[in-house]
């Protein structure tokens, strides 16, 4: 059986890539974002966990699927997977990172505080001579 043209099971992409109906795609459009915006955000952003996203983002746009985004960058294939679909349905908010819990970090001034007012200190012992 010969084609004439392109494939019929392909979707052909604008930017002139394809993509499987079962590819997972990153809808950039629907928030009104180019893949020059993710790699912008993916610079620019505060955190490093924050970039990391948007740099996986903008490599699955750049006709890569997100299982090979994962092997490069030694994530689970699931973990980016995840990352598309939260910024396909919640947008670019979803992959900002946000501390949700944990050990506080490390603050000289609040530790000395707290630890005088939750302990009185001991007194010194003499040492032997």
């Amino acid at each position: 059986m010969v084609f004439e043209g392109r494939a019929p099971h392909l979707q052909w992409e604008t930017n002139g890539t394809v993509s499987t109906p079962d590819m997972l795609h990153v809808d950039y459009d629907r928030w009104g974002q180019t893949p020059e915006d993710l790699r912008h955000l993916a610079t620019n952003a505060p955190h490093q966990r924050t970039r990391e996203r948007f740099l996986a983002l903008y490599e699955v746009t750049r006709a890569s699927c997100a299982t090979q985004v994962a092997a490069r960058t030694h994530r689970h294939p699931q973990t980016v997977m995840e990352w598309l679909h939260l910024y396909n349905t919640h947008g670019p908010e979803a992959l900002v990172y946000r501390r949700t819990g944990g050990r506080p970090p490390f603050a000289p001034r609040s530790r000395l505080a707290s630890a005088r007012s939750s302990a009185p200190p001991s007194k010194r012992r003499r040492r032997r001579r």
